[in-house]
């Protein structure tokens, strides 16, 4: 991942994240082994080591792409390597918990369904999946510039089901969450980071917002899964 704004992990979680966080039950966390496909900056790690995870093990498909994290991370239990979603490096049933945080859309079209199957394949037995994915609502698109411009793609949620059943997995939870506050948001910062190589304009006052949002019930932006190996 390109740090262009001299980003950092934190422990500091708003909107997106900190529900994605958040959706992750303490019994998936407390003393367990998690990977955390397409690990970004660290910022799950963070989160899953301070819950009380066992160790966590981030996976991004470039060591470019884990500069930051290895850099920011100084802390026991936790390890990064390099792998795609579709390949992932570990053997068979190494994990208790996998999650995969707007991993998705961004691996090759049409092999979604062999993400899911890698996380199944290093899942333990009645181990979780949890992930998170743009959803299909019409605003959420057309609002969306990498959708117009990089062909980011977005999905239907029944469509995610579909493919959660056949690699698999067992559904447990599916909610869409996030909305108008967490639109501007991400407008904000693609305007910040990409032309001006800076954190957004606007940030504390938008991080509240879209906690707020978040807090709720309802939305239309994000697809949030839990499954079940």
């Amino acid at each position: 991942m390109k740090n262009l704004a001299g980003e950092q992990a934190t422990d500091e979680l708003h909107g997106r994240c900190r529900f994605s966080a958040q959706f992750v039950a303490e019994e998936n966390l407390e003393g367990k082994d998690i990977l955390d496909v397409g690990c970004g900056f660290g910022w799950f790690e963070i989160s899953a080591l301070d819950r009380g995870a066992k160790s966590v093990h981030g996976v991004e498909p470039a060591e470019g792409d884990l500069e930051t994290a290895r850099g920011g991370m100084q802390r026991e239990g936790v390890r990064f390597d390099t792998g795609t979603a579709t390949s992932l490096p570990y053997d068979d049933a190494t994990f208790d918990t996998v999650v995969a945080w707007e991993v998705l859309e961004h691996v090759p079209k049409n092999e979604e369904l062999r993400l899911l199957t890698e996380a199944h394949r290093v899942l333990r037995e009645g181990g979780k999946l949890y992930l998170s994915t743009p959803h299909a609502a019409l605003r959420s698109m057309v609002l969306d510039p990498a959708w117009w411009f990089l062909g980011h793609r977005h999905y239907a949620m029944n469509a995610l089901l579909r493919l959660a059943k056949e690699a698999g997995f067992n559904v447990e939870t599916s909610v869409v969450r996030g909305g108008w506050r967490e639109i501007l948001m991400m407008l904000d910062l693609y305007v910040a980071k990409w032309l001006f190589r800076r954190r957004p304009f606007w940030h504390r006052y938008m991080c509240r917002q879209v906690d707020r949002e978040f807090a709720g019930a309802g939305g239309f932006y994000y697809c949030f899964l839990k499954l079940m190996k």
